[in-house]
């Protein structure tokens, strides 16, 4: 594994935006769907919606709302029938696009992801075409200011963790996925609260983009990230910190 993924930190940064103009509400709604649907609705045996029900309460989705969700997708109440659907493609300068998505209509969900990426330079590739590029792991999101990178890293590696990474604002502990429980439950317990948590796929490999192409990217990363029937999008792209600071003013 060769680094970070840029945009969890650049969507990390912009979560606040998001969740205030409710960009997240539906998403959270139809993840708490699926998750109740797949595993069952107790969320002490079933982490998926665990975190489903975190993601609602962090952008201020009501308790009504989320017990119906919960019970719409266990069957206990009539509801929207949800599916996963992988879509993977390219962005600008060959950059991979790996897209999660729950949908109620794949046919049309497939049109507007194929749309969105033609008119930003991109296109949808074949099933397996980039998921080989990419590691699925745990992510957990640390804000540098409030920890000792040292005192971190130990407490993050005696928990279980792979890796301790960073960029300008954020540490970044790496956990296996089936590893990714107990080192939430460890790094709790040993008082250590993460921004965020989630399952995540890292690229093994980055492409360096200049200016031009940085622009580019983000537009197609923020149009599918804006999409309500995207879940989750990943690439492996990377912009220097200068680049990105002056894409910010």
């Amino acid at each position: 594994m060769s680094g970070h993924s840029k945009w969890s930190s650049i969507k990390h940064k912009k979560a606040a935006a998001d969740a205030a103009r409710g960009k997240l509400f539906t998403k959270a709604i139809k993840e708490i769907t699926v998750a109740a649907r797949l595993g069952g609705g107790d969320m002490d045996s079933n982490p998926r919606l665990r975190d489903a029900v975190a993601r609602g309460r962090a952008v201020n989705m009501p308790k009504d709302n989320i017990e119906k969700a919960i019970k719409k997708g266990t069957g206990e109440l009539p509801g929207v029938v949800y599916e996963e659907i992988i879509y993977e493609g390219y962005g600008p300068a060959g950059t991979a696009l790996y897209i999660e998505t729950t949908t109620d209509n794949r046919n049309r969900t497939v049109a507007e992801i194929r749309n969105l990426l033609s008119k930003n330079g991109g296109n949808l590739g074949e099933n397996g075409s980039v998921a080989w590029m990419f590691e699925r792991k745990g992510l957990f999101y640390f804000a540098k200011e409030k920890f000792d990178e040292e005192e971190l890293t130990l407490a993050a590696l005696e928990a279980g963790a792979e890796d301790v990474l960073e960029d300008d604002t954020n540490f970044e502990v790496i956990s296996g996925v089936t590893e990714f429980e107990q080192v939430k439950n460890d790094l709790i317990a040993a008082g250590l609260n993460f921004d965020h948590a989630e399952i995540a796929m890292i690229p093994q490999n980055t492409v360096k983009l200049d200016e031009k192409d940085a622009r580019a990217m983000l537009k197609v990363m923020n149009a599918l990230d804006d999409h309500d029937d995207v879940q989750n999008v990943w690439s492996n792209f990377d912009i220097d910190e200068e680049i990105l600071a002056v894409l910010d003013q």
